[in-house]
C-alpha cells in the first residue's frame, strides 16, 4: 500500500505517489500520545497555571511517552505519531519537531508522523526547514501532517481565527514550494512575505514527504479532493467520520481520482488485556471510562469566539458535537475506544475498518499504569497486528 501527497506546480497539484518504507498491502497501526504530564495539575481549564510544574515528573513523562514509542517500534507497528498543543499538561509538545528529533534517534523502522503542525499560526518557511531535516535524518520516514490546529492555539500566537482557513492554505502552498523549488523565490501572499527563500536540506523523499490534514468538516473534504491530499480523523465518532469520508471520495472523483485506504487515518483510544473483564476492569479502575472533551472545549469563551468567527466551517454543530462527553458503552458503539480481549479488539477494527475504509488506525493507548499500558502495546503487538494486517 502507498501513501500520497500532492506537488504544487504554479497553483496546481497532482497527485504522487509515495511508497511506505517496508511498505506492503496490508492496514496499518500507529501509536500515538501528547507525551501528557504525568502529575498533579489542574484540569478543565486553558490555558493551565504552570505554579504546579516539576522538571522532574516532565522529564520522566517524556522518558515513558519515549518508552511507549521505542517499544512500538521494535513490535512492528507502522508509525508513531506526535501532535502540537500549547499551555496546557496534556501535550509536553508544543513544538513535535524537537520530540521527533530524539525519536529519530531511538524509532528504526517505523514512520514518524507530526499529526500535525498547526501551520496557520506557524511560520511556514521554518516548517518546510524542520520537516526537510527530520526527513534526512531518518532516511525519508517522515509524514507532514498539515493542521489549523484546535480553536484554542489561535491564542496561543495571537492569530485571528477567522483567518484560520485561508492561512492554513497559503501556508501549505508556500511549504510545498519550498520543498521543490530549485532557485530562490520570493513570496508576497495575503499572510506571509519573504523576500528570499532558498531552504536547504530538500526532503529525502520526492517530491517531498506524504501530507496529510484534518478531514472533519466539508471544506477540508473539498480542499483535500482538490489538491490529492491525504486525512486524518480525530476525537471524534465513526459515524461522523463515514461521513466525511464518503463526502471526501465523492468529490476525489469529482477531481478525477480515487483515494486509497492509506488516504484515510482513525484516532482512537485502546486498551487490551488478556480478557475483556481484565480490560474493562482497568479502565474502570483508572477512571478512564469517560471520553474528555478536546482542549478547545476546555475554555468554552475561546471556543464559542472561535465558532463565532468561521473556524468551525459550515458544518459547525457537528464539528463541535463531536467533542463532547460520552459514557463507556457509547465510546465502544461509536468507534472511540477499542478495549478487551486481544480477539474482542481484532473484532471492534473489522468492524470501524468495514464502516470507514481507514488504511491506518492511529492508536492512544490508554495510561492505566506504566506496566499495564506498556502490557497493553505488547499485546496489541503481538496478538493484534498480525491479524489486522491481514484485513
Amino acid at each position: 500500500m502507498s501513501a500520497t501527497a500532492a506537488r504544487l506546480v504554479g497553483e496546481q497539484y497532482y497527485r504522487v505517489t509515495l511508497p511506505l518504507a517496508g511498505a506492503v498491502n496490508h492496514m496499518k497501526a500507529a501509536i500515538f500520545t501528547s507525551v501528557p504530564y504525568q502529575g498533579p495539575a489542574p484540569r478543565g481549564m486553558w490555558p493551565v497555571p504552570s505554579e504546579s510544574f516539576s522538571s522532574d515528573v516532565a522529564e520522566r513523562s517524556v522518558a515513558a511517552s519515549l518508552e511507549q514509542f521505542e517499544l512500538a517500534d521494535q513490535l512492528g507497528f507502522d508509525w508513531v505519531t506526535l501532535a502540537e498543543h500549547h499551555f496546557a499538561p496534556m501535550s509536553l509538545t508544543p513544538n513535535p519537531m524537537v520530540m521527533a528529533g530524539a525519536l529519530t534517534q531511538r524509532v528504526k523502522r517505523a514512520r514518524i508522523a507530526l499529526l500535525g503542525a498547526n501551520i496557520p499560526i506557524l511560520n511556514p518557511v521554518r516548517v518546510a526547514e524542520e520537516f526537510a531535516m527530520l526527513d534526512t535524518l531518518t532516511g525519508g520516514r517522515v509524514v507532514a501532517g498539515m493542521l489549523r490546529g484546535t480553536s484554542n492555539e489561535y491564542v496561543t500566537y495571537a492569530v485571528n481565527p477567522a483567518e484560520s482557513r485561508d492561512r492554513f492554505e497559503e501556508a501549505l502552498q508556500l511549504i510545498v514550494r519550498a520543498w521543490t523549488e530549485p532557485q530562490p523565490f520570493g513570496w508576497q501572499g495575503r499572510y506571509f512575505e519573504y523576500r528570499t527563500i532558498s531552504i536547504w536540506p530538500k526532503p529525502v523523499q520526492k517530491p517531498y514527504p506524504p501530507i496529510y490534514m484534518s478531514g472533519s468538516s466539508p471544506e477540508s473534504g473539498e480542499f483535500a479532493a482538490r489538491h490529492r491530499l491525504s486525512l486524518g480523523f480525530a476525537f471524534t465518532t465513526v459515524p461522523l467520520a463515514s461521513k466525511a469520508v464518503r463526502y471526501y471520495r465523492e468529490q476525489a472523483r469529482g477531481c478525477g481520482w480515487e483515494p486509497t485506504p492509506d488516504d484515510v487515518l482513525y484516532r482512537l483510544a485502546v486498551h487490551v488485556a488478556d480478557s475483556d473483564a481484565a480490560a474493562h476492569d482497568d479502565l474502570i479502575a483508572a477512571g478512564l471510562t469517560q471520553h474528555r472533551g478536546g482542549l478547545s472545549t476546555a475554555n468554552p469563551a475561546l471556543d464559542n469566539a472561535a465558532a463565532r468567527a468561521g473556524y468551525y466551517g459550515r458544518d459547525q454543530d457537528n464539528q463541535r458535537g463531536r467533542l463532547q462527553v460520552h459514557d463507556f458503552a457509547e465510546r465502544i458503539q461509536l468507534g472511540q475506544l477499542l478495549v478487551g480481549s486481544p480477539s474482542t479488539v481484532l473484532d471492534q477494527i473489522r468492524t470501524i475498518q468495514e464502516e470507514l475504509g481507514a488504511g491506518i488506525l492511529d492508536l492512544i493507548f490508554q495510561p492505566v499504569g506504566r506496566d499495564k499500558t506498556l502490557k497493553s502495546i505488547e499485546l496489541f503487538g503481538t496478538q493484534v497486528l498480525p491479524r489486522m494486517q491481514q484485513l
